[in-house]
């Protein structure tokens, strides 16, 4: 697998997604990395982190599994993480000089899951401020467009922030306590209003967004084909650390940060540049 530097992304790549919010770059990732990632799901499905839960209720058909910071516990993930083409992507579609990282979300529906991915953005369950967040969301398996994440387009420049809905075990709970946030208008009634982002992908293939792109997922209604999606979130140099009413999601705690300060230290470590390998390499 290539290990180092992305592929060239273009000026136009680029003001799409400052643009729209949310665009698909094709062919980044090759199949080494693809595989270092399949066999790392594959792992935390078998021994879950702490925060793993299971979002279909029983009884129900299929299954919804969700987990976060694999890079924390599987070597792979660690590997893509400070080595994979991804930092430098995003440091690109930012115009960011350094990138560090957040965290990463694993979001698996089997064949035949029926739960959705009910409509949000992400900026609200995290404790940082900034426009320079960004996150890849990265398809396992081919994804057909009727299963794919849908994005709202332009929503990241609305100004709004929707209250967080928090996944529990077996349905949604839905919490406001910042007297900014307001709640998540319902999108899938609204499609005359707005223009909804989609693709078919292949494994390779990325979706690069903002953190305040609105967005959802329908369920995996495929009867054969399973829809493993890893996204990893990542900061620009402008992100800064800030005091959120309420819960926040992962709920990361130890960082020793406070308010104002620019995210960093050894649970968000900088990944690019990189100090020890910034330039493309082959390894086995």
């Amino acid at each position: 697998m290539t290990v180092g530097q992305a592929p060239a992304i273009s000026d136009q790549e680029v003001a799409a997604y400052e643009r729209d919010g949310a665009i698909c770059l094709r062919g980044l990732f090759d199949m080494g990395w693809i595989e270092l990632l399949r066999e790392a799901v594959e792992a935390d499905i078998a021994a879950p982190g702490p925060m793993a839960r299971v979002n279909t209720p029983a009884g129900n058909p299929g299954r919804f599994f969700v987990d976060f910071q694999l890079w924390q516990r599987w070597p792979g993930v660690r590997e893509f993480v400070f080595h994979s083409p991804a930092a430098a992507i995003v440091a690109r579609l930012m115009r960011s000089p350094t990138v560090n990282y957040y965290h990463d979300h694993l979001l698996v529906k089997e064949p035949g899951t029926a739960e959705p991915t009910p409509w949000h953005h992400d900026q609200p369950y995290y404790p940082v401020d900034g426009s320079q967040i960004c996150s890849i969301w990265l398809p396992l398996d081919p994804v057909s467009r009727d299963t794919c994440v849908e994005y709202v387009r332009g929503s990241h420049r609305w100004g709004r922030w929707f209250a967080p809905k928090f996944f529990r075990q077996g349905g949604v709970d839905l919490e406001v306590k910042d007297p900014r946030f307001e709640p998540v208008p319902d999108f899938s009634a609204e499609r005359e209003r707005h223009e909804f982002l989609g693709w078919d992908l292949e494994p390779g293939d990325c979706i690069a967004f903002h953190a305040l792109t609105v967005h959802g997922a329908p369920g995996n209604v495929s009867p054969v084909r399973r829809r493993r999606a890893f996204a990893t979130r990542w900061f620009g140099a402008d992100a800064r650390y800030a005091a959120r009413l309420g819960q926040i999601s992962p709920p990361i705690t130890g960082h020793g940060l406070s308010p104002g300060d620019a995210m960093g230290g050894p649970l968000f470590p900088r990944v690019w540049p990189c100090a020890t390998d910034n330039t493309i390499r082959e390894t086995q």
